[in-house]
């Protein structure tokens, strides 16, 4: 028999609509593009043809409509991997739950790619490169709330990583999740540069800042810097992709993360007038999702 989901744990609003994203299982499209900032919604809507649906609650922003005959929901996700847990659950939810039972129903595949922003932690990275996120690596620790993460994981690379590193830091375990490669070669070409991600568990001192405080690790991005696995260099920091490679994986979805570098964390300069690079790479996800 199957399991009946409490209303505690699968949260629908009175209209019908999943808890935080406010959206209803018909108006989820399969192609899915994820960005962190409300108003980014906004910018990618102007893009498409028909607009189905418009809804916005909290930092959530979401909106389905058409680009060349592609049905596509754009959905904001805020800031950090806690967010990306609840905005990717949920889509899982609209998409292989029935609302009315309760249920889990067959396997409905989402295509999911994230448009970010980034810090580059390569010369080779220099400010306005695209960058595709070919592993992902997780400092948030949202992966092992998960059984069975360690199928989906890279233990080896991770091996590697914390024997390089010498970690430092009691409870905080990196994890290493590879991109899903088909989904990955479809958008991520010639244009784009295949990375490393590290997604971080917060702005500042997860990602070397200093201002007040003083780091517990000053030599982290250092370290991080000079790391190499199988050829593999670690490219640049964000704020979400380990969580958003490592639930796609376990649930079965496609995903991919494509970031601008918007700052270079090796020769400290950065553009905050992206504006135009990053209208860029949606004309580019718009076209190949």
């Amino acid at each position: 028999m199957a399991r009946q989901i409490p209303p505690s744990e699968l949260i629908i609003n009175a209209d019908g609509s999943i808890f935080h994203l406010h959206l209803k299982p018909e108006q989820l499209a399969e192609r899915i593009i994820l960005t962190g900032d409300p108003e980014r919604v906004s910018l990618i809507a102007n893009f498409l043809q028909h607009v189905e649906c418009d809804i916005r609650n909290r930092e959530f922003h979401s909106v389905t409509g058409r680009y060349n005959d592609k049905r596509i929901t754009v959905v904001s996700h805020g800031i950090g991997c806690d967010n990306m847990e609840i905005v990717v659950n949920e889509l899982d939810a609209l998409a292989n739950i029935d609302f009315v039972r309760r249920e889990v129903k067959a396997g409905r595949q989402l295509d999911m790619v994230r448009i970010g922003t980034s810090g580059g932690l390569q010369p080779f990275v220099p400010v306005g490169t695209f960058v595709a996120a070919e592993y992902a690596i997780g400092l948030d620790g949202i992966l092992y709330f998960y059984d069975h993460s360690e199928k989906i994981r890279d233990i080896l690379f991770e091996t590697a990583l914390l024997r390089w590193i010498e970690w430092p830091l009691e409870g905080i375990k990196p994890y290493v999740v590879r991109a899903e490669t088909s989904l990955l070669e479809q958008v991520a070409r010639d244009d784009v540069l295949r990375g490393v991600t590290i997604a971080t568990s917060g702005f500042y001192a997860p990602q070397g800042r200093m201002l007040r405080l003083p780091l517990r690790y000053p030599a982290l991005n250092e370290r991080i810097g000079a790391f190499e696995y199988n050829g593999l260099k670690i490219t640049n920091f964000e704020m979400e992709s380990s969580v958003l490679a490592g639930l796609a994986a376990l649930m079965g979805h496609r995903v991919a993360t494509l970031c601008c570098i918007i700052a270079g964390r090796v020769d400290h300069r950065v553009n905050t007038c992206y504006h135009d690079r990053l209208a860029d790479l949606i004309k580019i996800v718009l076209e190949r999702i």
